[in-house]
C-alpha cells in the first residue's frame, strides 16, 4: 500500500492511500471527539453537531452544499461514535478540491442558523423516537447504560429529547472549539489521490482549526448490572455485555479471535448450539468493543419469553466452555475470516479510509498490513482460552433485557448467577 502521512505545523494530520487503479477518491475529516467529550448537559450534542454541519456555512445554504457534491455524482455523509466523528465525501478524482472545499467549509463556517437549528432537533428528536421503537437497537443503548452508569462514555449517541432541545448556536460553538482543534484532528483520503496536494489543500483549507489538544475525556469505569425493561413486544431482546480490553491493550487480538469462535458467525458455537441445535432463536451473536481505556465484550440474542432462561443458560455456558475447550481448527477458522476481512477491505476506497483513520486516532500512526496479519497469526490455543477466561473473570456482568412478561427479572438473575459461578 502507498500510505503516506504528514503532521502539520498545526498538529493537523493528513494521511493518504493512493489508488492508482481507481478512478475516484473517498476523503474524509475525522475527529477524535464523540459522544463521550460532552459533559452531562452536553448530552447528544456531537451528534447534533454532526447534522448541523450540513445545515449551512457563510457561504453555502443546507442545499447547495448537498447539491455540490451531488452535482458531480459524488455523495456526502457524517457518522458520531463514542470517541470520534467523521465527515466524509466519494467523488470522482477531478473533482477531490471541491471535496475537500466543502467539508473544510462546513466545519470552518457552520452557519448555525436558528431556524436550521430548530428543524434539525426536531428531526434527531424523530431519530431518538425510532430507536423508541426498535427493540433490537434500544437493548444496545440500555446494556452501554447498564455497563457504564453515569458515565459519558454509557450515555447513548443520540441524547435525549429535553437534551437534544436544549442546545442554541452558542452551545454548539463553544463545543465545537474545545474539541474540534488540529491535534484531534485528521484530514483522509484514499484512491485516486495525490499526497502532496492534499496536504497543500488541507494546510490551506482547515488553517482555523489552532490550539492544543482538547482536553482527555474522564477515565472510564466498568461497573455492570442489570436493567430490565417490561415491553409489549413479541420477543424478548437480552444482551450480556463483560468488561473487555482497550484498542491498545495487547491481548487484543486473542480476544477478538476468542469472540469470533465464540458468536462471529453461522459456524460459531453460539449459532451452532443455540440456534441449530436447539431452535433457541433466530438471532445471535456476540461481539467486542475496544475503547481508549476500556472495552465491551457483549452477547446479544432475540428469543421468545419461555425461551429466555433456557437460552440464558447454554450461553453462559458455552461461554464457559469456548475458555476450555476452543481447538486448532476454530483458531485457524478466526483467523482466516479476520484476514480475509482486511483484505477485502483493500479493494474499497472508503473500507480503506475508514481503517487508516481509525488507526491513527487509536496508534497515531497506520499499521502496515503485515503487522497486522502478524498479532492475527501470533493468536494461539491458550492466548486466546486466556483471553476468554479473562473476560468472565474482570467484572460483574452488564444485563439488559427488553420485552413481554415478568420473567425478565428471572432470566436476569439466571444469567448473573451463572456469569459468577463461571468466574
Amino acid at each position: 500500500m502507498s500510505v503516506e502521512v504528514t503532521r502539520l505545523a498545526s498538529g493537523l494530520s493528513v494521511v493518504t492511500d493512493r489508488m492508482p487503479h481507481l478512478e475516484s477518491a473517498t476523503l474524509g475529516v475525522w475527529v477524535g471527539a464523540g459522544s463521550r467529550d460532552e459533559a452531562p448537559d452536553e448530552h447528544g450534542i456531537s451528534h447534533l453537531l454532526e447534522h448541523m454541519a450540513f445545515k449551512g456555512t457563510q457561504r453555502r445554504s443546507a442545499r447547495q452544499i448537498a447539491e455540490s457534491i451531488e452535482a458531480v455524482g459524488g455523495d456526502l455523509n457524517a457518522m458520531t461514535s463514542v470517541e470520534s466523528t467523521a465527515y466524509y465525501a466519494r467523488v470522482l478524482k477531478a473533482d477531490v478540491p471541491l471535496a475537500l472545499d466543502v467539508l473544510s467549509d462546513i466545519l470552518s463556517e457552520p452557519a448555525f442558523d436558528t431556524e436550521e437549528l430548530r428543524r434539525e432537533q426536531n428531526v434527531i428528536v424523530q431519530e431518538i423516537g425510532a430507536v423508541q421503537d426498535a427493540p433490537d437497537d434500544l437493548v444496545f443503548d440500555r446494556l452501554q447504560e447498564t455497563a457504564f452508569p453515569k458515565q459519558a462514555v454509557g450515555r447513548s449517541i443520540l441524547g435525549t429529547p429535553e437534551t437534544v432541545r436544549s442546545f442554541n448556536p452558542a452551545r454548539i460553538r463553544a463545543y465545537l472549539a474545545r474539541n474540534y482543534r488540529a491535534p484531534d484532528m485528521l484530514v483522509a483520503a484514499a484512491g485516486a489521490v495525490e499526497h502532496k496536494a492534499i496536504v497543500e489543500e488541507a494546510e490551506r483549507r482547515f488553517a482555523k482549526f489552532v490550539g492544543p489538544a482538547a482536553p482527555a475525556p474522564e477515565p472510564a469505569t466498568f461497573r455492570g448490572g442489570t436493567r430490565v425493561e417490561s415491553r409489549d413486544l413479541e420477543q424478548v431482546h437480552i444482551a450480556l455485555a463483560l468488561q473487555g480490553l482497550a484498542v491498545r491493550n495487547e491481548a487484543l487480538y486473542s480476544l477478538q479471535v476468542f469472540t469470533n469462535v465464540l458468536g462471529g458467525g453461522m459456524s460459531s458455537r453460539l449459532f451452532q448450539e443455540v440456534r441449530e441445535k436447539r431452535g433457541l432463536c433466530y438471532s445471535i451473536h456476540a461481539f467486542h468493543m475496544p475503547y481508549a481505556d476500556t472495552g465491551l465484550f457483549g452477547l446479544y440474542a432475540g428469543t421468545d419469553e419461555s425461551d429466555a432462561p433456557e437460552l440464558m443458560r447454554v450461553v453462559i455456558d458455552e461461554v464457559a466452555k469456548a475458555t476450555e475447550t476452543i481447538n486448532e481448527a476454530e483458531i485457524a477458522k478466526a483467523k482466516a475470516q479476520m484476514k480475509a476481512g482486511l483484505l477485502m477491505a483493500l479493494e474499497s476506497s472508503e473500507a480503506r479510509l475508514g481503517q487508516l483513520a481509525r488507526q491513527m486516532l487509536a496508534y497515531g500512526r497506520p499499521i502496515p498490513l503485515d503487522e497486522i496479519v502478524g498479532k492475527v497469526d501470533a493468536v494461539t490455543i491458550e492466548s486466546a482460552r486466556a483471553a476468554g477466561r479473562a473476560l468472565i473473570e474482570s467484572s460483574q456482568p452488564a444485563i439488559a433485557a427488553l420485552g413481554p412478561g415478568k420473567g425478565l427479572e428471572s432470566t436476569a438473575a439466571i444469567a448473573e448467577s451463572l456469569v459468577r459461578r463461571a468466574a
